[in-house]
């Protein structure tokens, strides 16, 4: 049997996860799991994928013009 935990993540973080959803009755843990593939997968898209994704965060929590040569990159 399986054990479980809570993880606690942000509203906005459950949203995507909600529209990531391939039907309505798979759960989060299926959608996290996949992302966990994704992420180990060695495919070129994929990390272009998840670039994407900390380019917009790091934009989010640095938001200064010292990093925005890193958005260029």
């Amino acid at each position: 049997m399986s054990e479980y935990t809570t993880v606690r993540v942000d509203t906005d973080v459950l949203e995507s996860l909600a529209k990531m959803k391939k039907h309505p009755r798979e759960s989060y843990n299926e959608v996290i799991a996949e992302l966990v593939e994704l992420a180990k997968s060695p495919n070129k898209e994929h990390e272009r994928f998840f670039s994407e994704i900390q380019k917009a965060k790091m934009k989010e929590l640095w938001g200064n013009k010292e990093d925005e040569a890193w958005e260029r990159a």
